[in-house]
Order: structure tokens, then C-alpha cells, then sequence
């Protein structure tokens, strides 16, 4: 375990070991700027020597994985978890304004220069490359990197469906020679009803996977069912249960991959980039289970190094809620606020609390003082606390921080040649 210290400029140093850090702090000449992880800050001029330190980055769109090794020891790890709920808020807020535009705004001309702009990206994978970025400056501002390398991913989507494609094969999809997907589905089921087995009746193209859900339009999400059997599904009726591969976070890699390295080589000086079957290659014959923050730790190119017993966890959530009024008007027609108070008895909600000894986040609160906590696993610790009852431990700031302990670390006596 290591603390991460900064000099009187703020700028980063190499780490030390718990016990120096108090003795810095009880002789006053250092200061705590962070609790998690936890950083302090000299009060004196010290140059310090700095280690080529490596930081290795899997890139991922669910979850992230760091790593800043030098030769000899890890000095930090991490597993970064993303958020996943942007595109349905975003569907919720388009349902909202059109529904106000049909109904109350009628009479305002449409509006279209604010629509279809070159090089912009979908919000949801903006903020996956945006928190890729901020999470690695997060890490630059504590340890003094020298290289970063990164991990990147590139799929065929097309080939992860079949195969066996080769050639002419990719031009030739699973809808040629049909007039449209629907034909083609219908085509390809034979006419005949999924569920009950009918045939000669008026059929419809039903999707698996609903698209409010994030389901698409390919064959594969789609199946035949007659009109009486899709109107029973959708009512809840009858089930359809099928397996359906989803490829939404291959096709978010293959744009994270090169946005995020050209962003990387603008903020950074030395910026390298690997590939996975590299790192699965040197994890296997160093004998590390599979995880983030180990494929992080081979990524980082020092594989003497002695792994750290401590990983941090870090999950990016939503810092408001930017909806003014509640959708169904109560009773009269007036509107309720769908807000709350910001500030609650000098709490915010996802702020890191102690409570009866344990440490856990404000994930709900109420006008009257009293709030929901849940545990960083989201383990519900109290439906409802007073708030007198609570001592703040660190205010949010956009990120929950926590730390577990990890596996025993790898002994440093086995040597490992990676190849060239």
C-alpha cells in the first residue's frame, strides 16, 4: 500500500509507504489533499527522484483497467466502471420534448441548424472517451508517468456472426435479393409463426430485444409472429424467450479505439499502443487470472514487478438530474417538481458518509434530512437515516471512490522473459 504524495507546486512524486507519510503529517509538514486515494502534499521544497513509471490502460466500454508499475513494484491499480443508462435518458428527455413541441409549441417553426453536425460523436460514446481521459490525467496528477500504453480493440462484427465469411461474402448480406429486412425475415421463418405454428395469416417483424431496450433492426433481433400472438407478447401475455447476440460494445471500441488514441498523443508526450492477444498471451504464461486491472498490469510492460495488494474502484455517475417537473401532472393539473434540494443539510447525494462505522454513499435523499445509503456494491445499508447520524468522509465529485484488498501478490522470485 502506498501513498501518493505532491510537492509544494502540485506536482507529482514518487509514493511512499504509510508510515512516512504520518510522521510528514504529525511533524506538520505535510498536508491530506485526498482521502481516496490518499494523497498528501508537501509543505516544503523537495525535488525528488522519480522512477520510470508505466502506465498501462485496457481500454473497454463497460469497464476500464489502470495500471503504473515500475520495475520492481505495481504502485497503483484501479478498475473504472462506465456508465451504461445515457442512451435511455436520452430516449426519456427526446419522448419529453416532443410530446411538449406537438402539444404546446405548436406553433414555433422547426428547427434544423442545430442538427447533424460533421465529426460529432453519439453522447454515449463521447462520455466513454471522456472518462477514458479523465481518469488517466486523474492518475498522471498523482504519479509521475513517463509512458502510456494502451490497449485498444478492433472487431469484425461481421465476422463475429458468421465465421465463416470470406470475400464477396461481406457485400453480400443476409437481406440480398429481398425488398426489404421484413421480407427477408418472414423469408427466412418460412411463413410461419413462432410461437403458435400458423400459417396463411397476416404476420408482423417482432423484435426480440425492444428498441427502447437498445435492441436493433438486424434479421437476428427479429422474428415471425402473427398479429394475435405479437398483440399478447407486448401485453404480457405469452413470453418470447431467444438469445440474441449483441454487438453495441464492439461497435463502441471500434470508434473509441482511434478517437481516443489521437486525443491521448495531443494531451501526452509518450503514448504507445498494444493489442490484445498480446496481453492474453504474456497473462497466461505469467499465470495471472483474468481481470481489468491484471490485463492493466501485463499492458504496462514490467512483468518482474511485485503486484499491489490494494485495487481502487471507481464508477462515474450522474452528477443531476435535469428534470424540472414530473411527467403526469397530480390531480388540478399542476406539476410537481421533480427535483429536490441540491444541498441537504450540508449532504449531496453519492457523497462518501460514515454511518454506525461503515463507510458507504447518500444514493437517495429527502427534504426532511433523511437519506437512502448503499455501499459502493450498492448493498442497501438504511432505507432511512437522519442525517445528524451521518459524518461526511469525502463530498462527491462526479466519481465513487473505494478500495478493496485483491489477491495475495505473485512471489518476485519467478522470472519471466516476454518475447520480443
Amino acid at each position: 500500500m502506498f501513498v501518493y504524495v505532491l510537492n509544494m507546486h502540485g506536482e507529482p512524486l514518487m509514493p511512499c509507504k504509510p508510515r512516512k507519510a504520518r510522521i510528514l503529517l504529525k511533524e506538520k509538514k505535510a498536508k491530506v489533499v485526498n482521502r481516496t486515494p490518499f494523497t498528501i502534499q508537501l509543505l516544503y521544497g523537495s525535488y525528488g527522484h522519480k522512477q520510470p513509471v508505466n502506465l498501462g490502460v485496457d481500454a473497454g466500454s463497460k469497464y476500464v483497467g489502470l495500471s503504473a508499475t515500475t520495475t520492481n513494484k505495481e504502485l497503483f491499480k484501479a478498475t473504472v466502471e462506465l456508465r451504461r443508462d445515457i442512451p435511455k435518458l436520452l430516449e426519456n428527455r427526446s419522448i419529453l420534448r416532443r410530446n411538449r413541441r406537438t402539444r404546446k409549441l405548436r406553433y414555433r417553426p422547426p428547427r434544423f441548424k442545430n442538427r447533424g453536425k460533421k465529426g460529432k460523436l453519439a453522447p454515449s460514446i463521447q462520455h466513454k472517451i471522456d472518462c477514458h481521459l479523465t481518469i488517466i490525467k486523474r492518475v498522471c496528477n498523482i504519479i509521475p508517468i513517463q509512458n502510456i500504453i494502451v490497449e485498444t480493440a478492433e472487431f469484425d462484427t461481421h465476422k463475429l456472426k458468421n465465421p465463416n465469411v470470406q470475400g464477396v461474402e461481406y457485400q453480400n448480406g443476409e437481406g440480398k435479393d429481398f425488398y426489404n429486412v421484413k421480407q427477408a425475415v418472414l423469408s427466412r421463418d418460412k411463413y410461419t409463426c413462432q410461437i403458435c405454428g400458423k400459417k396463411q395469416v397476416k404476420f408482423e417483424a417482432h423484435h426480440i430485444i425492444p428498441k427502447s431496450q437498445g435492441g436493433s433492426n438486424r434479421m437476428e433481433n427479429l422474428t415471425t409472429l402473427c398479429s394475435e400472438c405479437h398483440h399478447k407478447v407486448h401485453n404480457g401475455e405469452l413470453k418470447f424467450n431467444k438469445k440474441v447476440t449483441r454487438f453495441n460494445h464492439t461497435s463502441h471500441m471500434n470508434i473509441i479505439r482511434k478517437r481516443l488514441m489521437e486525443l491521448l498523443k495531443k494531451e501526452f508526450d509518450n503514448v504507445h499502443e498494444t493489442f490484445g492477444y498480446l496481453t492474453k498471451y504474456n497473462r497466461e504464461k505469467l499465470g495471472i487470472p483474468k481481470s481489468h486491472c491484471n490485463d492493466a498490469f501485463i499492458i504496462s510492460h514490467n512483468p518482474q514487478a511485485e503486484q499491489s495488494s490494494i485495487e481502487y474502484l471507481f464508477k462515474k455517475v450522474r452528477r443531476h438530474n435535469r428534470q424540472i417537473h414530473k411527467a403526469k401532472p397530480s390531480k388540478g393539473g399542476k406539476r410537481r417538481k421533480n427535483q429536490s434540494h441540491y444541498i441537504i443539510n450540508d449532504f449531496r447525494r453519492y457523497d462518501k458518509v460514515m454511518y454506525n462505522g461503515i463507510e458507504c454513499f447518500i444514493t437517495g435523499k429527502r427534504s426532511n434530512g433523511y437519506f437512502q445509503l448503499k455501499s459502493f456494491d450498492g448493498t442497501v445499508i438504511s432505507q432511512s437515516t437522519n442525517s445528524k447520524k451521518l459524518k461526511l468522509l469525502e463530498p462527491i465529485k462526479g466519481w465513487l471512490v473505494d478500495w478493496r484488498w485483491t489477491i495475495p501478490p505473485r512471489p518476485k522470485e519467478i522470472k519471466v522473459s516476454l518475447p520480443n
